[in-house]
């Protein structure tokens, strides 16, 4: 944290794109009230996301705790204090969703998790493209040899 002024404090952070943010803290996080490690249950569940009922201790955060289903994201995010966040997550296949507080080293692990499946998502999506490209080359081919394209289709 930089201790620039007496009223406030900015803390400088790195974003994965490399794109730095200042972030202005205006109460000094010791001051703040010691932040919960396991999940806590959202204040107002709606009627169309049904809300997990928190576990105790540490987990993957990417795993869904009513379903296990490996695919819980995050919604929403914001710094809770110099070592914590506030995450909002969501399951997409039971539609639960969870609110709480959890540490770095926690968050950290399911960013590592989420690159994970980001980079399984783009392999994917580039074998698909390929083979649709592929696809489309040998359907445009055996146009050309039976003469099923005529100058006006252009």
């Amino acid at each position: 944290m930089d201790q620039g002024h007496p009223d406030h404090q900015l803390k400088r952070i790195v974003l994965p794109s490399g794109k730095t943010i200042e972030v202005v803290y205006f109460e000094h996080p010791a001051a703040a009230p010691p932040a919960l490690e396991s999940a806590a249950p959202s204040a107002a569940p709606s009627a169309a996301a049904p809300t997990a009922e928190p576990r105790v201790g540490k987990r993957d955060l990417h795993i869904c705790m009513d379903c296990d289903s490996n695919l819980v994201y995050p919604v929403q995010w914001e710094e809770a204090d110099e070592s914590h966040w506030h995450i909002t997550l969501r399951c997409p296949n039971c539609e639960i969703t969870e609110e709480g507080v959890f540490g770095q080293d926690q968050c950290d692990g399911f960013d590592d998790e989420l690159e994970r499946g980001t980079d399984a998502l783009t392999r994917d999506y580039k074998r698909l493209m390929t083979a649709n490209l592929a696809e489309e080359i040998d359907r445009f081919a055996k146009a050309l040899e039976v003469d099923g394209i005529l100058p006006s289709d252009f």
